[in-house]
Order: structure tokens, then sequence, then C-alpha cells
């Protein structure tokens, strides 16, 4: 079942993103809290979950952002997709993929972006598959405080 994220999912999120880029799961700070907080109560910061068995195995984010060009029409902005290991090539990123697609859809945003630091083939034929295109745009990262 695919759905935005509750309240009571972080820690089985903090969990999945461990097959991100993440190399262990943090503390349950006040900032993280925080940050969790934030982002549960923010209408255009949307945490998409997929869940088999009543276990969250993959996800992703989409952040509808307000723009004044394009007639003033928003546009999307994909992230974190993962997947947990055993649960891949079974079509459940791309359902997670297909809601955040949806989402844009209905709040009449003219473009979604994704960013991957991937280098895998078979991660960028999946991006390919799901719509997505490297041939539009140029896309340049500046990393801060690392």
């Amino acid at each position: 079942m695919v759905r935005e994220a509750k309240q009571n999912d972080l820690k089985e999120l903090l969990e999945l993103y461990m097959y991100l880029h993440e190399r262990s799961v943090p503390e349950l700070s006040e900032h993280l809290m925080s940050t969790w907080d934030q982002i549960i109560q923010d209408e255009n910061h949307h945490l998409i979950v997929n869940e088999v068995d009543g276990k969250i195995i993959s996800s992703c984010v989409c952040v509808i952002i307000p723009n004044l060009t394009r007639n003033a029409r928003p546009y999307a902005f994909v992230e974190n997709v993962v997947t947990h290991l055993q649960y891949r090539g079974k079509g459940y990123a791309t359902q997670c993929l297909n809601f955040a697609k949806d989402l844009a859809e209905k709040q009449h945003c003219y473009k979604m972006m994704l960013l991957t630091g991937s280098k895998d083939q078979k991660t960028l034929n999946f991006y390919k598959n799901a719509g997505y295109n490297c041939t539009d745009k140029t896309a340049f990262i500046q990393w801060i405080d690392m």
C-alpha cells in the first residue's frame, strides 16, 4: 500500500535509509525530532512510503516548490528513492514514484526533477523507465560543509 508517511513511521524510515547512503541509524535527538515534525507538517513536503505486510519497504520524497515562472506553476523535486534490498525489482519504488507524479499533477506542476548519485546502469534505466530523462537539463551540485 502506497501512502504518505505518518508521525509514527520515523523509526522504520530511518532503518530503510540504511539502504541509501547512511552508515547508521541516527540518535533520536531533539534536532531530528524537530526536523521530522517540520517534514510531517509541511503541506508541500510529501514523504511517500510503500508498505507490505505492515512493513515500510520502499520510499521517496516529493517536494512541491512554488514558482514564479511558467505562469506561477510549481515544480516537484524527488529525492531519497529507496527500496529495502530484499524487495527490489518488484515495482515498489515505481509505485512510490507514480504516487509522487500523481501528487505533482494534482498540484499542476509543470515538471518533476530527480537527482541520483548512482552510476549503476540498472538504476539509471529504472529512472528512465519511470519517465525521467537525463538529456533535458544538466545538474550541478555544490556540497556544503560535508
